[in-house]
């Protein structure tokens, strides 16, 4: 099936069929975006829908939240408020990671030239600009993790553009490191705290406590499955409080917590802006 037929068919049945084989489905706007929120789940204020799984206390009956709002119930797919999206829809879209799948996006030539000298052979489906990779298991989602490839699994979405060609393969390591070494550096801003009053001995410089502290954090931040934004945000500002003022902070352990913020999608923007924001919370 191409993507021209599938713009000219009929969504509601290609959405139905996919979600019949397991497949978690949503409609599309026209430019490949998902249907906007409500106005009752404008700005989440209705709760949200952090995952799929656990949709949390939204029960909204339209499109909403974007991926999460990707379901395989054919009672809602078939529902009317979802058939009038179907209706004015320019396309389907589905969860990867919902449907246990990761895609690594190649958007031209030269990184479906990458894809075929580093990647294992898997299934392909083409794209306007380039192929999706299709591989057997789910890890967190990233864009840019090298020059024109993204990787789409859990809290993504992906244009549903057929089947595709070839025999799909679990997913390797070979993918699963990109999110560790092919993604653009995180440089952490250089932290810059005072002694405690008096120049006494910091009482939080113990190895065994910070690191203790250091992967707490990071644990939680790998473990987000939602409001990634916060989370990393709250575990900044859960180092910063304990270890902000007595100069235990080097930029090595930053640059951890940059680290874990990149592997879950968040810019080097993204992470300098936590990190002030922690600081600037805490009048440091």
């Amino acid at each position: 099936m191409t993507e021209q037929t599938l713009i000219r068919g009929d969504h509601l049945s290609v959405a139905l069929s996919l979600a019949a084989s397991g497949i978690p489905v949503l409609p599309l706007r026209a430019g490949k975006v998902p249907f906007g929120n409500c106005p009752a789940c404008a700005k989440n204020a209705c709760g949200g829908r952090p995952n799929m799984k656990t949709p949390g206390p939204c029960t909204c009956p339209h499109p909403c939240h974007g991926w999460a709002a990707a379901t395989t119930d054919p009672a809602v797919i078939g529902s009317p408020v979802w058939t009038r999206a179907w209706r004015q829809a320019d396309g389907v879209a589905y969860h990867p990671g919902g449907a246990g799948l990761t895609i690594v996006d190649l958007d031209n030539a030269d990184a479906i030239a990458w894809a075929h000298d580093n990647l294992p052979a898997t299934r392909i489906v083409t794209t306007t600009r380039g192929e999706h990779w299709l591989y057997r298991g789910v890890m967190p989602s990233a864009n840019a993790v090298r020059p024109g490839v993204d990787v789409k699994s859990s809290m993504s979405y992906a244009r549903w553009l057929g089947s595709g060609t070839g025999t799909m393969t679990d997913l390797p390591d070979a993918v699963r490191d990109l999110l560790v070494r092919e993604s653009a550096p995180v440089r952490p801003v250089r932290v810059s705290v005072s002694v405690p009053a008096g120049g006494g001995r910091c009482p939080h410089r113990s190895p065994v406590f910070l690191e203790r502290g250091i992967a707490m954090a990071e644990q939680t931040i790998t473990a987000a499955t939602a409001a990634v934004h916060a989370t990393v945000y709250g575990a900044f500002l859960a180092v910063l409080s304990t270890h902000g003022r007595c100069g235990c902070l080097t930029e090595a352990h930053t640059q951890r917590l940059f680290a874990a913020a990149g592997a879950k999608g968040e810019t080097a923007r993204h992470c300098a802006d936590a990190w002030s924001n922690a600081l600037t919370t805490l009048g440091l």
